[in-house]
């Protein structure tokens, strides 16, 4: 090949070249980016919450030999635990833990009034389904329904007079009761919040016991209000 032939092809080649660079460029910037998606977190069921709890007691009730008795039962504030766990975002189960004391006295008639009945402890479990709404950010409310069973035990009488009786022997007998719950969760982080918690208790325990004047038999309407708040963990 002589110069007369190289010269043209060398001045084609080079002016193609430059036509079909820009074009391989952009085919190499139009190409995708494939990035790894992020790892979904793990759904995580449970929650615990650690509470101060106060138990408001309804003062009502009756000894069934004394016309116009009436019973008073005592307020406290105790410690308690609750564990959570979660089937979806939204439907929960919740089991609650703790115990708590209280004083039944007489009240109404005479004869009951101002009459030391005894003291009992109380572990009153709770189980509850829930519904958690999501719709607020981290602002979670929820409302719930289940039941309770509670055991007394450790149970005393008064053994003190009121001038006319005095109970020697106290019993309330364990107990059945439907609950209804309402509450919140404000979370700080993924883990941690802040939780307000009210259930409400149908509890009307039976009770009998012994005194100077005879046998006697009644009935204990509790009905507690459960007011807790404290501090919740998410796992």
């Amino acid at each position: 090949m002589n110069s007369r032939t190289v010269l043209p092809a060398l001045v084609a080649a080079t002016i193609l070249t430059g036509f079909a660079s820009p074009t391989l460029a952009a085919d190499v910037a139009a190409k995708p980016v494939y990035k790894a998606a992020p790892m979904a977190e793990a759904f995580n069921p449970w929650m615990v919450r650690f509470r101060a709890l106060g138990v408001v007691t309804r003062n009502s009730g009756n000894v069934d030999q004394v016309a116009g008795s009436g019973l008073s039962t005592s307020d406290t504030v105790v410690p308690e635990l609750d564990i959570t766990y979660f089937f979806n975002k939204n439907w929960a189960a919740e089991l609650i833990l703790g115990v708590t004391k209280h004083h039944v006295t007489g009240t109404g008639a005479a004869a009951t009034n101002n009459l030391d009945v005894g003291n009992a402890w109380l572990l009153p479990p709770i189980l509850t389904l829930q519904y958690h709404f999501t719709d607020f950010g981290a602002f979670k409310p929820y409302i719930g329904a289940g039941v309770n069973y509670t055991v007394f035990f450790s149970q005393t009488a008064g053994n003190t007079s009121n001038g006319i009786v005095t109970v020697t022997n106290s019993h309330l007998h364990n107990s059945f009761a439907p609950a209804a719950q309402i509450g919140f969760d404000y979370m700080i982080d993924r883990h941690w919040g802040f939780n307000v918690d009210v259930k409400k208790l149908w509890l009307r325990p039976d009770w009998d016991g012994n005194s100077n004047v005879g046998a006697l038999t009644g009935k204990v309407n509790l009905d507690p209000w459960l007011i807790g708040a404290g501090v919740t963990y998410k796992f």
